[in-house]
């Protein structure tokens, strides 16, 4: 299975022209590695970056004739299209945009946001009727962990794309290509601290479980790790079977941090 390594810019960088400075590095350095051959295929990892919405655009135009993908990092759940929902930017615009997926359901829009069942079922439907993919965030806070509900509460989440297939019956065929799920535990998301490989194996192994249950043709579906993933313990995280890539956000910041994940993956899916 060819695995993903997703690079979520967040709230940075600040300036357009730090962005395009992060681009030419990046694409310089993939260009090169390639050309010297010091790198195996790329095609053994999926690349993605999303920038923030002001970015994002002129990140897609960039990335162009690329092998990297280019998503958003939030959709309407108001209107798919277009309406007076001051600040939005739906599905629609995105896809116009240039992205191709979106990230939904990341923990700061479910904490900073109050982002409900209700709200990111819209939203997951917007973004799949307008053909974008979904990397969907699921995961638990650190008081969670230590009461043991981590199973508990990604069933919870998961039930949003529970609901997704049963309302929306046209979109299952279409679902193995356009949904990834990120198990991203709360507590590990820019704080350093890490789950043991076999931990976040045994939480992936339950959600692909899960997910093959509600539709059959998902059994294929993609589960990434996200949460403190660098380049010292990508290797241990891309050796197992059960993690299928990684959702990165501050070493996608930096060129050789987020690449050497990239090849972390691409080694182990060889």
């Amino acid at each position: 299975m060819q695995a993903w390594v997703i690079g979520n810019w967040k709230q940075n960088p600040a300036t357009s022209h730090d962005v395009d400075l992060l681009l030419n590095n990046l694409l310089t350095t993939i260009d090169a590695k390639e050309q010297a051959n010091t790198e195996r295929s790329s095609s053994r990892c999926q690349l993605m970056v999303a920038p923030s919405c002001i970015h994002l655009a002129a990140v897609s135009a960039r990335l162009a004739g690329s092998s990297i993908l280019s998503a958003a990092q939030d959709v309407s759940a108001h209107s798919a299209s277009v309406g007076a929902y001051t600040g939005d930017c739906s599905a629609q615009q995105i896809a116009d945009a240039g992205a191709t997926w979106t990230i939904l359901g990341h923990s700061e829009r479910r904490q900073y946001h109050s982002e409900s069942h209700d709200t990111l079922l819209q939203k997951v439907t917007h973004a799949l009727t307008q053909g974008l993919g979904v990397v969907f965030c699921i995961g638990e806070t650190q008081a969670q962990y230590d009461d043991k509900q981590t199973l508990d509460v990604i069933d919870t989440q998961l039930s949003v794309i529970k609901e997704v297939i049963t309302t929306q019956p046209d979109l299952i065929s279409s679902l193995s290509d356009r949904l990834i799920i990120a198990y991203e535990p709360v507590w590990a998301i820019g704080t350093g601290k890490v789950p043991t490989v076999s931990e976040v194996s045994q939480t992936h192994q339950h959600i692909k479980q899960t997910i093959t249950g509600f539709a059959e043709s998902l059994k294929v579906m993609s589960v990434l790790y996200g949460g403190s993933v660098n380049a010292d313990n990508a290797d241990s995280f891309a050796a197992d079977p059960m993690i299928d890539g990684a959702l990165v956000g501050g070493a996608s910041l930096k060129v050789e941090s987020f690449l050497a994940i990239a090849n972390a993956f691409s080694r182990a899916k060889d």
